[in-house]
């Protein structure tokens, strides 16, 4: 069996740390994947769960948690 080795860094204190902006995009989609959720409960809630429950993993994730390499 390997053994991991770490080497400690002390963090550098003197870098400037960058400002975290939202892309307007990303926020713009969300609320369109909230709209269409509105949009399918009204129409027919128990006949649009699924798309319902898909379009909601979205918006609760960046990345749907189904989403895999292998599909």
């Amino acid at each position: 069996m390997a053994k991991v080795f770490t080497i400690p860094v002390p963090p550098d204190l003197s870098r400037k740390k960058r400002e975290r902006t939202s892309d307007p995009r990303y926020v713009d989609g969300q609320k369109m994947l909230v709209e269409a959720i509105k949009y399918l409960a009204q129409a027919d809630l128990v006949a649009n769960r699924a798309a319902i429950e898909l379009l909601s993993e979205h918006v609760r994730t960046r990345f749907r948690m189904t989403d895999t390499p292998l599909a």
